[in-house]
């Protein structure tokens, strides 16, 4: 059963000269008084009072290295976004980034920078089942799960022996406790269904269970792996109310 959790005024303009003592010349003719709110300097009038223009508002803050073809795909609607990032297109390593959009300053970390690792072949615009390649993009995060009791997240989180694994990684490590906790990345998937769902809508091949899971200690099959402390932190931070996103991909990819 897929369970969700309850879980100034402007300043006055100021005169552009001074009066010097013994340097004037003859007195001016024209002795009329100036209107209120001006200052004379020989034969020119200035407003003292005028308002000077509103301050600009400081430009809102984008997610760094984040070209705008990748800032078009983040929806308009969402203020959290998890940003894993690869050096080059074929890293299996990342550093991943937690941010949220403020709607007057734009985005900011709200987390440290967390190791990650991704597919043991890297990244791909064109992810294939079987290519061992992380695919490049921007996904939803709706849906978590795990063997383990949920640690405080407010996604729907589906608790069940579905989530055993063993056996070992590409680097021998014993891959137990892996999918301990996951959220699942909305890479041809259905949204709104447990990461169990085997339901692809862009076909088998084009591959499928793309997580966000416990970090083993070697690259994955495709997806991204945080330290299990990591990943118990995103799990808690993560609000559905924030549609949150991974925007994932290598530097190159991102920056387009």
């Amino acid at each position: 059963m897929f369970l969700r959790s309850r879980t100034v005024p402007a300043a006055a303009l100021l005169c552009a000269g001074a009066f010097l003592a013994g340097c004037a010349g003859p007195e001016p003719q024209d002795r009329t008084p100036a209107a209120p709110g001006t200052t004379t300097h020989g034969d020119a009038k200035t407003r003292t009072d005028a308002p000077l223009p509103e301050p600009q508002l400081a430009r809102a803050k984008e997610i760094p290295a984040v070209g705008a073809g990748t800032r078009s795909e983040i929806p308009a609607g969402t203020r959290q976004a998890l940003v894993v990032r690869g050096d080059t297109a074929d890293a299996n390593r990342a550093t991943a980034v937690l941010y949220e959009r403020d709607p007057r300053r734009g985005w900011e970390p709200v987390s440290a920078p967390w190791p990650a690792r991704n597919a043991l072949r890297g990244w791909t615009d064109d992810h294939r089942e079987g290519d061992l390649r992380s695919p490049v993009g921007v996904f939803g995060l709706t849906d978590a799960g795990g063997r383990l009791p949920d640690p405080g997240t407010r996604l729907p989180y589906d608790r069940g022996p579905g989530f055993k694994l063993s056996g070992t990684g590409f680097e021998g490590e014993s891959l137990a406790g892996s999918f301990d906790h996951v959220v699942a990345v909305n890479y041809n998937r259905r949204p709104g269904t447990t990461p169990l769902d085997r339901t692809r809508p862009l076909g088998a091949g084009k591959g499928g269970g793309i997580w966000i899971h416990v970090d083993h200690g070697g690259p994955t099959q495709g997806c991204i792996s945080l330290p299990r402390d990591r990943m118990k932190e995103l799990l808690r931070r993560l609000d559905p109310a924030l549609e949150p996103v991974v925007v994932m991909g290598d530097s190159a990819a991102l920056g387009r």
